[in-house]
This record gives structure tokens, sequence and C-alpha cells, in this order.
């Protein structure tokens, strides 16, 4: 196949209902490009099918019921994803939340409440790398990270930037852009664990712990232009 935009989507919904995950299963394999390989109810199994499914996109429940937080499972969702990104499905409307979520290394939050269109296109924007969060909790995040900037040293700040190298920068742009480690290897003519090695300096220089972090550093500092 030609058209790489024809790929399908592999999906795996994470909530402990299960007639809630009947129905974002039905609703989401009735759009285009979209496919569910999985459902899991608790952590352990959302571990367990991650790990051998390998979903694009991770649609996690923050309430998991007796299984407690969808963040708490989250770092070791993400890890077993490897390139795979997590969404977060919430009928939760709790900003700290939210943030944390962020800040673990989720790419979005849709809260149920919203229309099916826009969580078909949530699942989109964070496939393609784009971060989805609506205007006023980007907000609050962005003035959290930035007010807790104010609290270091401007020329701190400014050592943290002049330690990258060219080729970090180069990184940098990629992430941002919305580019996975296997597209940036690619573009770059290297390897794929010579990105990760990168991206691990550059996460250490600028002390940030999630490529959502970094964007939102590389955004504040300038070392990217805000999208068109």
């Amino acid at each position: 196949m030609s058209s790489g935009h024809k790929t399908p989507i592999r999906i795996l919904l994470v909530d402990h209902q299960i007639i809630v995950r009947a129905g974002l299963r039905m609703l989401v394999e009735s759009w285009p490009r979209l496919r569910v390989v999985g459902e899991a109810g608790t952590p352990v199994e959302a571990l367990a099918l991650t790990s051998r499914e390998k979903p694009d996109i991770i649609l996690l429940a923050l309430d998991l019921g007796r299984s407690g937080s969808g963040l708490d499972c989250l770092p070791d969702l993400l890890s077993a994803a490897g390139e795979g990104r997590i969404l977060i499905l919430t009928g939760v409307s709790d900003s700290e939340a939210h943030h944390r979520a962020m800040h673990l290394g989720a790419m979005g939050v849709v809260l149920k409440e919203e229309t099916p269109e826009e969580l078909r296109r949530a699942i989109l924007k964070v496939h393609a790398g784009e971060v989805w969060l609506e205007p006023g909790l980007m907000t609050s995040i962005i003035t959290r990270m930035s007010r807790a900037g104010k609290a270091e040293k401007k020329d701190s700040e400014q050592a943290k930037i002049t330690s990258l190298t060219e080729r970090e920068r180069e990184v940098i742009n990629l992430v941002c852009e919305g580019l996975k480690n296997k597209e940036i290897a690619k573009l770059l003519f290297i390897s794929l664990t010579t990105v990760r090695h990168h991206l691990t300096s550059i996460f250490s220089k600028l002390d940030v712990a999630s490529r959502f972090e970094l964007i939102i550093f590389a955004l504040r500092h300038k070392l990217v232009k805000l999208p068109a």
C-alpha cells in the first residue's frame, strides 16, 4: 500500500465499565481508519494487551473502579506501548488530575461530555503527534509551567539551552512537529537507538520528564515556532 495515510490506527480501550467499552468499540469502529485491537478493564489486563498488541493509541480512563486510577498505570503503559500514545478519556473534570496525566506522558485529555466528533478528532490529532487539550486546560498547564520556570534564574534556563548540541536541536524540532522516533531516525539517517540516546540527553539537559513537557519548554523558550 503506497498511501501511508490509509494505514489503520490501532486502538486499545481501557475502562472498568464493560458497557462503556462496548459503546466505545461500536463508535470507534464506525469511523474510517480506526480499529479496536483490544479492551481492558484493569491495569494488569491493559499492560498485557499493550505489550502484545503495541496499539497506536490507548484510550485510558482515569477512573478504573476498584483498580484505582489510570494515572497509576500510565507510565507502565507508555513504556510498554513503544511508539504508541495515550489519550485520556474521562468523565472527571479535575484539572489537577489532567495536569498530572500530561506530566506523566499522556498526549491529550477528552471529557466524556464532549461530542463523538471531538473524540475522533482527538484520536487523529494525537496519532499525528499533536497535543489535544481544551483551551482552558492548555492555558492552565502552560501558566503553571511558566510560573515554575520563573522560580529559576534566567541564566540557568539559558545554560540549559546553550548545552544543547545542533543535532539535539534538530531532534527537538522534529519532536515538536509530531514525528515518532522511527520517523526521526529515518529523516536524520541515524539509528533508533541513537534517537533514544538524544532524547535521554535532551530530557536530562532541559530537566523535562516527557515529550509534552519538552514541547512546552521549546515553545516557551522559542526553540521552535508556534504552528500557524
